[in-house]
């Protein structure tokens, strides 16, 4: 029986595996088994971190970080993590504090770059945190960095003023002069001292804004205490706001990886409505915040202005139209909300809060049967959350014959009723606990059958369509294709809005061989579910038009716009790729490109697994090569190599590339640095093994041997780069090219053959002739 020990073991090696393919969720569960069978292990607890942190799980991360920092008290690392996480969180004070503590252990561990970049942290977040700027004043000053030591030197002098501590002040400021007599900043500081002026106040560092607004947002998110929490209206409020200020935070954000992903731009110019210039960007930035700042102080109309500013400078995201669709109802402003709300009914997050508000206008206009349907609508989605997820189908698919019954409906009375039944329903603070005591109530069905909840509020005639559809399959099952189409003809006429029917027909015509009507009949029911905003029914017909039809472009980009407005970003990434294929395989290569392109902005501004990156990239760069486009392929391999520096193909496109435009310093540039990351790798073989093959495909570039020769020669392989510069040498004498053959017999020279002599008296020859 396998021990503990193991057992932990066999986890860890799960979760690391999980981890390394980016299966996040995976990795977090085998971290969790883990500290099932070792409680509080601190390598165990730090990769859970770092996996609830990678699937966007910030609190649960936090609380994890925090729990190692009590277990490895003298560990900087956990702390820093804890910083970092509040940071992001809005938590800054939380965040000052736990930097303060890592930068300390770091110094403790002489880890001096670590320790500067704790103590940068408080100063974004604090600009006027005197400990943070004293601490890396000195530090500056002991590593010789004396520019910034006056930096750091006079921000303290600045704080000391202020507190009215005039005598250190001036100490500060001799302190600054001493260790740098020429800064103009120091001698602006003295002057201004000595004249009895106040000294400029610390700046918060560039990028420093995002985590002051990300704790403006958590102060506006704070919900008001309930029993069990918020109405589903509410609740997609502070998801939208959360989602707004992450956003926000990912545009401020100017850390290494956040100006890497943003490098990609270059290859993405013009193409798309998820295109953002810098200045729109900028433009965003701005106005999402200026939102933020105003939603926070209680002012809707400003921050809905904003937001308004924000889409029209090009921000297109589900958060900020259901964000403006209930401002502008709230400000009675109907016609502009609904206009905004249809942008957000498709969106997981926003479908039900986006259906009950929708309803609300409806009701203001006195639109009663449109508010019925969305109030049934909104009824039919929240009783999909409440049962288990295998059964959410059948419970969306039962109430279409209630949505049909519905269409007939005209009685005032009758319509009043239903929408303030559903009203009181949803719209609480506990209404997923209510829906499921109405649950127990309703009576049990045979076979552990779930009915709609809507069987409680009305009583709609849909028995009879549901009985069709029970015979219409049955005879299908016989093989009695024509009679089963009968069937559903005569239900149709009942129930001519109710899409399963619709749905069914197409799946008869598949099986009657009638292909094309089914795609045709299939197509026309998505569209309908569209419209509806019943994006997972439509999705799932558009993904089968495409396997009876793999090359119908027009169901492909349907299913993309689908999947977008779900926020499925990675399958949306998927079909991009299917259908940029396809355009490929068509010799539409234009096409292909562009629909890579988009795929590709697609990852960087959604959720997508960013290993697509690399593979459209490559492809993109395929397509250029193909087009003789070199300049714009190499730009493209050059992305490339930034994402994984290691792949020696790439490499070796970018050199032959330059060489091929006659950029030789560029060649042997990459070719350098791509040596030097061999050999700091360990991997000095590989280097040698590269150069042979590119040596044997640029036969006619002598620069290349010479570098071979060297790199063996370094290998203890020096017989075989005498032979290799020899060749290399006869055929540069016999092409007439006296100089090239002297550089080549001078670095034999240089590797001090035995013979030696022979080539020094060589060189004497070619000098004279």
């Amino acid at each position: 029986m396998p021990s503990k020990e193991d057992n932990f073991l066999k986890a860890m090696n799960d979760g690391h595996s999980a981890a390394w393919d980016q299966d996040w969720g995976k990795a977090v569960n085998a971290y969790r088994r883990a500290l099932q069978e070792v409680p509080d292990q601190p390598k165990a607890l730090n990769s859970l971190g770092l996996a609830l942190y990678q699937q966007g799980l910030y609190e649960d991360a936090l609380q994890t970080y925090i729990h190692v920092t009590k277990l490895t008290a003298d560990d900087p690392v956990p702390l820093e993590k804890v910083a970092q996480l509040c940071e992001r969180l809005g938590n800054l004070q939380e965040a000052v504090n736990a930097s303060l503590r890592a930068a300390e252990l770091f110094m403790n561990q002489r880890d001096t770059d670590k320790a500067i970049e704790c103590w940068v942290r408080v100063i974004n977040l604090n600009p006027e945190h005197a400990i943070a700027h004293s601490r890396l004043a000195m530090v500056h000053e002991k590593l010789g960095q004396t520019s910034q030591a006056v930096i750091e030197y006079l921000a303290v002098a600045s704080l000391l003023q202020r507190s009215g501590n005039a005598e250190k002040t001036q100490e500060l400021i001799n302190k600054a002069l001493q260790i740098m007599p020429n800064s103009p900043e120091a001698k602006q500081a003295s002057t201004l001292l000595k004249s009895g002026q106040l000294l400029p106040k610390p700046v918060r560092g560039k990028g420093g804004t995002g985590p002051i607004m990300m704790a403006k947002v958590k102060q506006l998110n704070q919900p008001k205490k309930t029993a069990s929490g918020m109405d589903p209206i509410a609740e997609a409020r502070q998801k939208a706001i959360s989602q707004l200020a992450e956003l926000l935070f990912e545009y401020s954000d100017e850390s290494p990886g956040a100006q890497e992903r943003r490098g990609l731009s270059a290859i993405m110019k013009g193409t798309g409505p998820l295109s953002m210039q810098q200045g729109e960007q900028t433009k965003v930035v701005l106005h999402l915040g200026q939102a933020i700042d105003a939603q926070t102080k209680g002012n809707d109309a400003q921050a809905a202005e904003e937001l308004e500013r924000a889409q029209e400078a090009g921000f297109k995201h589900p958060s900020i139209y259901f964000n403006l669709g209930l401002l502008r109802f709230k400000g009675d402003r109907l016609e502009s909300a609904q206009r905004f709300l249809q942008n957000s009914i498709k969106h997981i997050d926003y479908a039900l809060a986006t259906r009950l508000l929708l309803a609300q206008i409806s009701l203001k206009k006195n639109a009663l049967s449109a508010a019925g349907l969305d109030y049934l609508e909104a009824l039919k989605l929240a009783d999909s959350m409440t049962v288990p997820t295998e059964q959410a189908d059948e419970i969306l698919q039962q109430y279409e014959p209630l949505l049909e019954s519905h269409q007939n409906q005209k009685d005032e009375k009758v319509l009043k009723q239903l929408c303030d039944n559903v009203s009181t329903l949803l719209m609480r603070a506990d209404w997923r606990e209510q829906l499921h005591k109405t649950r127990e109530q309703m009576p049990k069905q045979e076979g552990n059958m779930l009915a709609p909840l809507a069987d409680v509020i009305l009583q709609a005639q849909s028995s009879s369509v549901l009985e069709s559809i029970n015979r219409i399959n049955q005879l299908a099952r016989m093989g009695s294709l024509r009679t089963a189409m009968d069937e559903a003809y005569g239900a149709i006429q009942f129930a001519p809005t109710y899409l399963p029917l619709h749905s069914l027909m197409g799946d008869l015509l598949v099986q009657d061989g009638r292909t094309t009507d089914a795609i045709t009949k299939y197509g026309v029911v998505a569209h309908a579910y569209g419209v509806r905003g019943e994006v997972n029914q439509s999705t799932k017909l558009l993904r089968r038009i495409i396997q009876l039809s793999p090359m119908d472009l027009s169901a492909r980009n349907r299913l993309i716009e689908t999947l977008l407005a779900k926020g499925q970003a990675d399958d949306a990434v998927h079909e991009y790729v299917e259908l940029a294929d396809i355009y490929y395989r068509l010799a539409e290569l234009d096409m292909s490109r562009k629909t890579y392109t988009t795929a590709l902005r697609v990852i960087q501004q959604g959720n997508a697994n960013r290993d697509w990156n690399v593979h459209i990239l490559q492809r993109m760069a395929d397509i250029d090569m193909q087009r003789l486009d070199w300049k714009q392929a190499l730009r493209v391999f050059e992305q490339v190599r930034t994402l994984r520096p290691d792949d020696s193909g790439v490499r070796k496109q970018i050199i032959e590339l330059n060489l091929r435009m006659a950029q030789h310093p560029q060649a042997l540039s990459e070719l350098d640095n791509f040596i030097t990351f061999l050999q700091t790798n360990n991997k000095a073989a590989v280097a040698i093994s590269f150069l042979e093959d590119l040596v044997k495909d640029q036969d006619d570039q002598p620069i290349l041997k010479r570098v071979l020769a060297e790199q063996l020669h370094r290998a203890g392989r020096t017989n075989e780069a005498i032979t290799q510069l020899d060749a290399l040498g006869e055929m540069l004498v016999t092409e007439g090219k006296k100089k090239d053959a002297l550089e080549v017999i001078n670095q034999i020279v240089l590797m001090n053959p035995p013979n030696v002599q022979d080539y020094r008296q060589l060189m004497v020859q070619l000098q004279q002739d």
